[in-house]
Parts: C-alpha cells; sequence; structure tokens
C-alpha cells in the first residue's frame, strides 16, 4: 500500500478528489438548500455532451465539460426561481444532451474508452494538466462563493423577502449556476455523469440531517464528501472495483442510516423561513 501512495497518478488523484469534494459539498449544501438537484442532473448530463465533443476536437474532456455546462447555467440561472417549475423543460433539454453525447460519439469512434471514464469516472487516470485546471477551478469556486456567501444564504432561505430588501436574486442565481456547472464538470472526473449525484447531493443531504445552522451542516457536508472520496479511492485500491461504484455506494448507505438515525432523533428540518436575518448572521 505504502508503495502505491508513492505512486504519481495515486497521488493525483487524491489532490483532485479533496479539492472536489471541497468545492462540491459546498455548492451541494446551496443545491440542497435551493432544491435544484434535478438541474444538477441536467447540467452533468449536458456535460457528457460536451466531454465528448471536446474529443471530437482533440480538446482536454475538462474544458470542454465547463463550457457547455456553463453555457446551459447561464440558461438556468435566467430563470431564477421560475427554474423549479420547469422539470419538463429541463428534461427535454437534457435529453438533447445525451442525444448529442451520442452524435459526437459516433463522429469520433476512438474515444469510447474516455466517454466511458466520462459516464463512470477515472480518477485514476488524472493528470497533472488536470490537476492545474482542478485547482484553478476550485479557488475560484471557493473565492467566488466566499464573496456571495451571505446574500445567497438569505436569497435560498427566502427569495421574496431577499428581493424587496435589495438582495440582486436573479444575478445571484445565475452565478450560483455557473458555479454549480464548474463544479459538476470537475466532479465528473472522480465519479462520472451517472454518479455525480455521490459528491454534490449526497453530502449535502446528509448534513441537513444532522444539522440545523448553516455552519454547521457545511462542515458536515465537506467530512462527509472527504470520507466518502478518500474511502473510495482506498478502498479501489485493495481491490478490483472502480471508485466511482465505492464512493456512490459509501454515500448511499451512509445517507441511509442518517435518515433512519433521525427518526429517533429530535426532527432536524431545513432551515426555517421564519427568519432569514437571523439564520444568515448566524452562518
Amino acid at each position: 500500500m505504502s508503495e502505491l501512495l508513492h505512486q504519481t497518478f495515486i497521488q493525483n488523484a487524491f489532490i483532485a478528489g479533496t479539492l472536489i469534494a471541497i468545492t462540491a459539498a459546498l455548492i451541494g449544501y446551496f443545491v440542497v438548500l435551493r432544491a435544484q438537484a434535478f438541474a444538477t442532473e441536467a447540467l452533468s448530463h449536458i456535460g457528457f455532451a460536451g466531454a465528448t465533443c471536446a474529443a471530437l476536437l482533440g480538446v482536454s474532456s475538462l474544458v470542454g465539460m465547463a463550457g457547455f455546462t456553463a453555457a446551459a447555467a447561464l440558461g438556468m440561472g435566467a430563470l431564477g426561481k421560475r427554474i423549479r417549475g420547469r422539470d419538463i423543460e429541463i428534461g427535454m433539454i437534457l435529453a438533447f444532451a445525451l442525444g448529442l453525447g451520442v452524435l459526437f460519439l459516433r463522429l469520433y469512434t476512438s474515444s469510447a474508452s474516455e466517454t466511458v471514464g466520462v459516464l463512470f469516472g477515472s480518477i485514476l487516470s488524472v493528470t497533472r494538466a488536470d490537476i492545474v485546471l482542478t485547482v484553478i477551478f476550485g479557488i475560484g469556486t471557493l473565492a467566488v462563493l466566499a464573496v456571495i456567501f451571505r446574500p445567497l444564504l438569505f436569497a435560498s432561505i427566502d427569495p421574496e423577502v431577499a428581493e424587496a430588501r435589495g438582495v440582486p436574486v436573479n444575478m445571484l442565481s445565475i452565478i450560483f449556476m455557473l458555479l454549480l456547472a464548474i463544479t459538476i464538470a470537475s466532479a465528473v472526473q472522480v465519479v462520472g455523469v451517472l454518479l455525480v449525484f455521490a459528491l454534490i447531493i449526497a453530502p449535502a443531504a446528509i448534513a441537513q440531517h444532522l444539522a440545523r445552522t448553516p455552519g454547521r451542516a457545511i462542515g458536515i457536508a465537506i467530512l462527509l464528501g472527504l470520507l466518502f472520496t478518500w474511502g473510495g479511492l482506498f478502498l479501489a485500491l485493495i481491490s478490483r472495483y472502480p471508485v466511482s461504484f465505492y464512493i456512490a455506494a459509501i454515500a448511499a448507505v451512509v445517507y441511509f442510516i442518517a435518515v433512519s438515525a433521525s427518526h429517533f432523533m429530535k426532527p432536524h428540518g431545513r432551515i426555517e423561513k421564519k427568519h432569514p436575518d437571523r439564520e444568515v448572521k448566524g452562518a
């Protein structure tokens, strides 16, 4: 095991996985709070079209995913709170994106192995160039999120009150969707398009069963994201099964344990909307 940990590709995997787990947990908290899980799923599938298009053009799949998901995020972000009632439209875009991805794959048949990595994750094949892009995307996402954290939290808890008090709700929605798009493009390297929920949604969803305040929930989500990622990597190193399977399996088991345990404890719902200012101040 110690010899494996000294291998460059293993070190790359842990570095990328750690950065992505932290960013995904932070963004995932707001995804759950804003009830935008389906939008996350749609963006991840749109990323598949971006990755296959990138393979066709001969550029990094991470760049392709980021470009396609960012373009789609601009449209979704412009809808603002109305996105919650647009499941059919988002579903149609999702289906079109998958079809587009299949077309690009057909035009570039030698990308089959890369496509499998996009669908199911390929963190053990992450290169130094991918690490650099991941670091840039991750630091940029965290920096922007730090700047907009309080108004975004306020707008996520009660958008009507936030808008009445002068918070730029629509602009925050667009910025957040762009951050989500970048995070999804990075997370696909670890768990793939089909299992992106395991890193973005699962840690935050579990955390909201265990904590009431934003600070504690985000802290728990980050710890869980790291646990899922590191645990998946270690288990993959000592067995023949893929990393993404272990990450998704651990996330699912912990989620159902947390849900079951919450029934025997004092209920912890989502952040109450009665006092948004107090909750924002306590973040």
